[in-house]
């Protein structure tokens, strides 16, 4: 069995391995450690979340930094401000016997002033976001052009937020002799581009195969109806007492929503998204990595720096629209080689979607039933008889002992467990004795194909290229259309899903923003088209709907005509 020491790093640097409790390196530090110490090359570097990537680019880079120059030497690029900061506390751990080399956090949503300040006491490595550290360079507060390292970490997630051109901004600003180490869960074509632009010959090294989930987390999905995600949501945490999850929504407003509700049936919840500010953001982290927080719910942006070990759950509430985006949610549990759960809340057609995910993290999802109400009460029960039979007896409760006794003298042993559970026992009973069945919900599931919704008065009937195969029916394409227009359910009605295409109608005053709105817009690697349809008076009924699909394969046929008379004249 390898050991740290086996990896040529400096004593100092395993002293504060010894006092992390780490024992073994894991196969991406094996690998990369030795590689990042002898040589000086560029790296890509593929590996799951939970892997220990950080300690696997940090070891070397701290080896490797000149203590007693407090030029910048090293520069480390991620994707979100929590992970930022976790990536710059953790090498503040590892560099715990390299007093002098001093690390700076570099992010939006905290005062620029004081990171300033920090940078001009020296500041030998800095961990930043693209955005704010394209704004200090810009400033001339920060001075990359002598680094000699550069990490792009989590460098997937980076592009898929749009922080290419902020990127290639920053590298500018570097020297081309210095050594660039990229590291990522997944390799999309972007990841490819970015390391043949700013890399040269790069030393790839792959942790598993590309893209695919770690074998620690087992994937399962329940069908319901749109309108039943929540129910589901909550059986499934009922039937999991001691659950510690990460519950993922599509939006801010949905993952808003999820919290309040969940705080309102007396569950500890938190929600964690773009609009909360960096200090509250801090608190909600806080409060879940000391479990004052049972539930986190979060956007899949925020959630990229939840790095902790013992989450159990992942739940996907909605999910993602990329699908690339589910291997990045599943890793935040099953970390640090614990197993963990990973949780789909589908509707019936979204079912393609779990196959294409499948595909892609290279294991199978098993469907299964929600549990029902009695495996939930007596789930609940059992945790509960555990929890008693594990608490330590506190002995200041011996003086008021006699007066127990003496209150329930009246009852045996056999009595006194009944009430005593009965207590527990009738809060979930009374409550899902009135919610809806786990029969009724997949009931929904089977019939949940198209709605529509109440009619503006003058109106636009729109078309638009994404239907069931895209893993839409009508709630979860009225949710997408609310999250991209920015608009209410009171502004996005009469939905239809069809097999390849859907409609939906809008205030007609609205119809220059959704043509806008919707223009060079892009889902899961295709451009989404959206166009007026001829007829919008009675686009409510079937006969519409019949000349809606009609005018859409005519206009389809027309335009294959077209094509084809241009290749013949060619």
């Amino acid at each position: 069995m390898t050991k740290f020491s086996q990896l040529g790093l400096q004593e100092n640097l395993l002293q504060a391995i010894t006092d992390l409790g780490f024992e073994t390196p894991s196969e991406v530090q094996q690998q990369c450690i030795p590689i990042l110490l002898q040589q000086q090359t560029d790296i890509v570097a593929l590996a799951q979340t939970g892997t220990g990537k950080t300690a696997a680019f940090g070891f070397p880079m701290l080896q490797l930094t000149d203590e007693n120059n407090k030029v910048t030497q090293g520069l480390i690029l991620s994707p979100t401000r929590e992970l930022c900061l976790q990536i710059t506390n953790e090498l503040k751990l590892y560099s715990k016997y390299k007093d002098k080399i001093n690390i700076v956090a570099i992010y939006g949503g905290a005062s620029l002033t004081d990171q300033a300040s920090k940078i001009n006491r020296g500041a030998q490595i800095i961990v930043a976001t693209p955005g704010r550290m394209k704004d200090m360079i810009k400033r001339n507060i920060i001075d990359i052009s002598k680094i000699q390292y550069c990490v792009l970490d989590e460098a997937d997630e980076m592009l898929n937020m749009g922080f290419y051109e902020d990127i290639t901004e920053i590298l500018s600003h570097s020297p081309k002799t210095k050594n660039t180490w990229l590291f990522s869960a997944t390799m999309p074509k972007e990841v490819s581009v970015i390391a043949k632009k700013f890399m040269k010959k790069p030393v790839e090294i792959t942790v598993g195969q590309r893209n695919v989930s770690t074998k620690n987390v087992s994937h399962s999905y329940f069908v319901v109806g749109a309108r039943d995600r929540y129910n589901a949501l909550k059986r499934l945490v009922d039937a999991h007492p001691d659950v510690y999850a990460v519950i993922f929504c599509r939006t801010k407003r949905d993952t808003q929503r999820v919290a309040e509700k969940l705080i309102e049936d007396g569950y500890n919840a938190a929600a964690l998204h773009g609009d909360l500010s960096q200090n509250q953001r801090d608190m909600v982290m806080k409060s879940f990595r000391n479990k004052q927080v049972q539930m986190l719910v979060a956007t899949d942006v925020a959630a990229r720096g939840i790095d902790v070990d013992d989450i159990t759950h992942v739940i996907n509430y909605q999910l993602p629209d990329e699908t690339e985006v589910y291997t990045h949610r599943s890793g935040r549990t099953g970390r640090a080689g614990k197993t963990g759960q990973s949780y789909v809340i589908i509707t019936k057609s979204e079912r393609r979607k779990i196959s294409a995910i499948e595909r892609i993290i290279g294991q199978k999802f098993k469907e299964e039933k929600l549990p029902t109400s009695e495996e939930i009460c007596e789930s609940q029960m059992f945790h509960l008889a555990e929890s008693i039979k594990n608490t330590q007896v506190n002995h200041d409760i011996d003086t008021i002992l006699p007066k127990i006794h003496e209150s329930l003298a009246d009852l045996d042993k056999e009595e006194l467990i009944k009430k005593f559970f009965s207590v527990e026992f009738s809060r979930f009973y009374n409550y899902y004795k009135n919610a809806p069945s786990v029969e009724q919900m997949e009931s929904t599931a089977s019939r949940d194909r198209s709605k529509g919704s109440k009619s503006f008065g003058n109106e636009t009937r729109f078309f638009i290229n994404l239907g069931e195969k895209d893993g839409f029916n009508w709630m979860a394409l009225k949710d997408y259309l609310k999250a991209e227009l920015n608009l209410t359910s009171e502004n996005v009605g009469k939905v239809d899903v069809m097999k390849t295409f859907g409609f939906f109608n809008t205030p007609k005053e609205l119809e220059d923003k959704v043509i806008s709105t919707f223009k060079n817009k892009v889902y899961n690697g295709r451009e989404v088209s959206v166009e007026i349809t001829k007829d919008n008076k009675k686009s409510g009924n079937k006969s519409s709907k019949r000349r809606d699909k009609k005018s859409h394969r005519k206009g389809r046929s027309d335009s294959r005509k077209k094509s084809f008379e241009r290749r013949r004249k060619r």
